[in-house]
């Protein structure tokens, strides 16, 4: 399979549109019309809850497949559903791929040596079953990872990469305003904990790197950190970044251009709450037609970001 971040490359330059929907469902961003008619037609309120948030789910990867190249699941929103919200995850990810669709899982998982295997293997690699085959479960493109127990937590992922052409973003530096406790620390050698992380995001990325000159090993890096991501771009020359924290975090398009190359690549800028919620803006249109303000807002984001990266390039 081809290199991960051939094929994320290849579909932002596509479509010339470097964005990631969000796909962060909680209920009441779900149209009140599409939970009544669960509420109504499904009697197991958990699956009724589940069932809504997929058809939501489908609707807007239906009105944006075609100009936006990849959603990220955060698996939180599904798994506090139980097996019902499992479900509707895998669901959501079979059904974005399907579409044409890259899919970044966010599960941000993190373990060492049998347990990362099994993580890598059962979220972007294949799982071993009893009669001797293989299956891919979740079957994402890409995962996000939490680096703090060094390679050892990170290894079995680039493996899995390697063989499968998948790829993963790993916590550098986070949007969250809290960041700072640990990230920022100090080492003896004068580097901060992020740029120790960033360092090795770079080593260890660097068999990966494929024809567009960039990694299959990925960094997150929130757009609300704007000089901290100017500098980290220049430690990952060969990362692509994943840049939560635009829109409703409060992060904006010049913020997250940050985080772009030179040659205006090498970053994916997710939305969630701002695309997912678009319609609740719109006094114009019906709660019906949320799908269309999704749409919508994903024009203006995309066409707002290409403008910041042309500001960036001079």
């Amino acid at each position: 399979m081809k290199n991960f971040a051939d094929r994320l490359a290849g579909k932002i330059k596509e479509m010339n549109n470097p964005t990631v929907l969000g796909l962060d469902p909680k209920l009441d961003y779900v149209p009140a019309t599409i939970r009544t008619k669960w509420a109504r037609e499904e009697p197991n309120a958990q699956t009724a809850s589940a069932m809504a948030i997929l058809e939501f789910n489908k609707a807007l990867i239906d009105a944006t497949c075609d100009i936006i190249p990849a959603v990220k699941t955060q698996f939180a929103y599904y798994e506090m559903y139980g097996l019902e919200g499992l479900r509707a995850l895998k669901e959501t990810i079979d059904y974005a791929r399907a579409k044409g669709m890259l899919v970044i899982a966010d599960a941000k998982r993190n373990d060492i040596g049998a347990t990362a295997q099994a993580y890598a293997s059962g979220i972007i690699g294949r799982t071993s079953l009893i009669d001797g085959s293989e299956v891919a479960m979740i079957d994402a493109d890409a995962m996000t990872l939490n680096a703090y127990l060094g390679i050892d937590g990170i290894e079995p992922f680039i493996k899995v990469a390697q063989e499968s052409g998948k790829g993963m973003f790993i916590l550098v530096r986070t949007s969250n305003p809290s960041a700072g406790d640990f990230q920022d620390l100090k080492l003896d050698d004068g580097r901060s904990v992020y740029e120790a992380v960033a360092d090795k995001v770079e080593e260890w990325g660097l068999p990966l790197v494929g024809e567009f000159g960039l990694s299959s090993v990925g960094a997150v890096v929130g757009a609300t950190w704007p000089e901290q991501a100017k500098t980290l771009r220049l430690r990952m020359p060969h990362a692509f970044i994943l840049v939560p924290g635009y829109g409703a975090q409060g992060g904006d398009a010049d913020s997250a251009a940050c985080s772009f190359t030179d040659h205006g690549d090498g970053a994916i800028v997710n939305a969630s709450r701002s695309l997912m919620c678009a319609y609740k803006k719109r006094n114009d249109l019906s709660e019906e037609d949320f799908a269309t303000a999704t749409r919508d807002e994903a024009i203006r984001m995309r066409d707002d970001l290409n403008a910041a990266i042309e500001r960036k390039l001079g």
